[in-house]
């Protein structure tokens, strides 16, 4: 029986998908310059009031994936200021989270699904976890949440994007 490792079930993963949303951007930017109007426009979407605009959910996908490699891997986590205020500038800061991604060694994820992982909160205790129950039921759930809601509001606003364009190639 093949077994998969802490590796291969995420940094691969969240790779592809940083990819499929790099694509996405493109395809954003083509649509707006198609249509005439500022890539600008997408930058505080919302599918509801209540909900983080479509910067917010690009930031928190990308610090999801780079804190979830950083975390299993025993590694520095990237800081990033949440700053990105185009298009172009969140199109790199997933690029750098997806070089990030990628240059983390295998071998350093390694035992990982043991490792105590604790999430700071901004209220009360920490969430604590083991590896494997961290990025089963934490880190790929809210990373997905966040790209999926990324693709959605670019679909809301008329991008052509299909399910295809989800999975990727």
């Amino acid at each position: 029986m093949t077994q998969i490792s802490m590796h291969g079930a995420s940094a691969p993963v969240f790779a592809r998908m940083l990819d499929n949303m790099l694509a996405w951007l493109d395809a954003a930017r083509a649509h707006a310059e198609a249509k005439k109007f500022s890539t600008d426009v997408y930058l505080t979407l919302r599918l509801a009031p209540d909900m983080l605009p479509f910067t917010k959910q690009i930031q928190i996908a990308s610090d999801a994936a780079k804190g979830c490699v950083a975390r299993l891997a025993g590694v520095e986590l990237p800081r990033y200021e949440d700053n990105e205020a185009t298009l172009d500038e969140l199109a790199e800061r997933i690029r750098k989270t997806r070089d990030f991604v990628r240059s983390v060694p295998a071998a350093a994820f390694d035992g990982s699904e043991a490792r105590e992982i604790s999430i700071p909160r901004r209220v009360g205790e920490p969430l604590k976890f083991d590896g494997l129950s961290y990025l089963n039921h934490f880190a790929l759930p809210n990373f997905y949440f966040h790209a999926t809601t990324t693709y959605a509001l670019l679909r809301h606003a008329g991008v052509p994007l299909g399910k295809g364009d989800y999975l990727g190639a």
